[in-house]
């Protein structure tokens, strides 16, 4: 079997479990006050990552309530309206699964640039709900901040599509 290289088997804890528990750990350490220059750094979305690469990898039916939880979970720690990121998160899953037949065989580059709209998805439609609960125009600057910050967390979706992408081909 020299040259042949079998797909990795798609185990529950690393395809759901540890990208979830990840997010949730990652989203508590970047909670603590640091501020650089007197500003408060930008918080990534870091659910982003397996909401992309969930839809890319496998659909499913798990995933979109882990997608409801780790919003939720969001709301609940950072003090928001609840249903805020729950909703952002489940826009941007079912924007990359209507287009997840365009997506196989792209380049990496263009699967970034597909994630920045991923992303630009679900911070607009974040942006669009706090201006309506709110019934102000949040700050366009840091949400931009938070757009980008987020954007650049595709490496750890490409990871994770390249480790599961060839687990189950019944899907593909």
């Amino acid at each position: 079997m020299s040259g042949f290289q079998a797909g990795r088997m798609l185990d529950p804890w690393g395809w759901i479990w540890a990208p979830f528990a990840s997010c949730i750990f990652a989203a508590i350490l970047v909670a603590v006050p640091i501020r650089l220059f007197g500003l408060r750094l930008p918080e990534p979305i870091f659910a982003l990552v397996p909401a992309f690469a969930w839809a890319v990898i496998r659909p499913s039916i798990l995933p979109p309530f882990l997608l409801l939880g780790l919003g939720l979970y969001l709301d609940i720690f950072r003090g928001g309206p609840l249903g805020l990121w729950p909703t952002g998160l489940l826009v941007a899953y079912g924007f990359v699964l209507a287009t997840r037949p365009m997506m196989s065989g792209q380049s990496r580059p263009m699967m970034w640039a597909w994630f920045g709209v991923c992303c630009f998805i679900c911070v607009g439609t974040a942006y669009l709900l706090t201006m309506l609960d709110a019934l102000v125009t949040p700050n366009l600057l840091a949400t931009f901040w938070q757009l980008l910050v987020t954007v650049l967390l595709y490496p750890f979706a490409h990871r994770l599509i390249a480790r599961y992408e060839d687990a189950d081909v019944r899907f593909r």
